[in-house]
């Protein structure tokens, strides 16, 4: 345990919630509370899985329409035509970070600003003394249970940000948690579902039937804003790849997909995207004491979807690497491989697929680090490294 963990072990709930408080408001006093300016809509989305992608959908309908938009998601920071990576390894960074950004959208006249909405950074005040206009919920699923305490809990921040916005609320309706979304009071209420593909016809350049969810919740909000379908439809079949979601780094002589997913059903999802296909399959889990549950769901899953699995290393803090690697291979059978080495497990991927297989590497996406022992964070890219290691082949 760190330092900073053991002293937030002692130190009352109420304290800390008014340090995160005080922290949210100096970085809106210093900006200026760009937050609150009424020039602005202000879209927030939230969610287990599909923010980072539901925030780029958004993005790229208001700018087909037109606008100046700013906005922050895990992969990226945009202000207008300026765009740079997201190197915080936080979706939603730091109350002052946020508000200087929020400064720089004020600044460059930005019509619209999409946030990608966290439950840590909600239960750390990041989004407060933002007025946000409309927020959207995709979906939600068992993560960061030892960070809250209960699913219940993790729900219960999610919710909050859905309390403190008044006007819109846009609502998956298909998922289970979706009623403790609906009873919050709002201005008006928007619901959607896979069955509203009936009523758009469009097509994803993106794999996945999730990113169909995740586009419809963009089609959504652009509807709310007055934004003519075929301008939507534009947008989003413009769009090649999403870095780091489904992202095909190359299709010669195997297939090779780097993902984010590092949930049970993200996993579940991605692997189901190639259900017909022979996969390879490089996986790991997060360390820092993050959901240790989930380490033999993972494996059972890359189990039954897998022929070849190889477990590897993730982001292990400061906990021991090969027993991460351990617990996930407990349940991925006999055949499983274990290589401490993340770069080594992708080569050996690489290695072993045949012509027709699909290699697929998840867990970081196109993170930039990997973060080890005692805070050190290593430069990292799962996609070049798969890249130079089809070179080598």
């Amino acid at each position: 345990m760190t330092i900073k963990e053991t002293i937030k072990k002692f130190i009352p709930n109420f304290l800390l919630n008014f340090y995160h408080y005080l922290f949210a408001l100096a970085g809106a006093v210093i900006f200026g509370f760009p937050g609150l300016d009424k020039n602005s809509k202000i879209i927030g989305v939230t969610g287990t899985s599909g923010k980072s992608t539901t925030v780029d959908f958004i993005t790229r309908i208001l700018e087909e329409a037109g606008n100046e938009v700013a906005s922050i998601s895990s992969i990226r920071f945009k202000v207008g035509g300026s765009e740079w990576e997201n190197k915080y390894k936080m979706t939603l960074p730091g109350r002052f970070v946020i508000q200087s950004f929020l400064r720089k959208a004020r600044n460059a006249w930005c019509k619209y600003v999409v946030l990608e909405i966290t439950s840590e950074g909600i239960r750390q005040s990041r989004h407060r003394f933002i007025n946000f206009d409309t927020v959207v919920f995709t979906n939600l699923t068992k993560e960061h249970v030892e960070s809250h305490g209960s699913f219940e809990n993790y729900r219960n921040e999610k919710l909050k940000l859905f309390k403190v916005t008044k006007n819109i609320h846009i609502i998956n309706s298909i998922d289970k948690n979706a009623k403790y979304f609906l009873d919050i009071p709002a201005n008006k209420k928007i619901t959607f579902s896979i069955e509203d593909k009936k009523d758009y016809n469009f097509s994803l350049n993106l794999l996945g039937d999730f990113n169909v969810m995740n586009a419809l919740a963009a089609i959504k909000v652009a509807k709310v804003y007055g934004i003519d379908f075929n301008i939507c439809k534009m947008a989003l079949e413009k769009v090649e790849q999403i870095p780091g979601r489904m992202e095909v780094v190359d299709r010669v002589p195997v297939k090779i997909i780097v993902d984010y997913a590092h949930t049970p059903e993200q996993l579940e999802s991605v692997y189901k995207t190639f259900k017909s296909k022979s996969l390879v399959c490089v996986l790991g889990s997060c360390g820092g004491g993050r959901d240790k549950w989930k380490r033999p769901v993972l494996g059972e899953i890359a189990k039954n979807y897998c022929k070849e699995i190889i477990i590897t290393n993730e982001d292990p803090y400061d906990e021991d690497p090969m027993e991460i690697i351990n617990q996930v291979a407990k349940t991925a059978g006999p055949k499983a491989r274990k290589i401490l080495s993340r770069k080594e497990a992708i080569e050996k991927a690489i290695e072993i697929a045949k012509t027709d297989d699909v290699v697929i590497i998840t867990g970081k996406g196109s993170e930039p680090w990997m973060c080890v022992e005692n805070g050190k964070k290593i430069p990292w890219d799962d996609r070049q490294i798969a890249r130079d290691a089809l070179r080598k082949t």
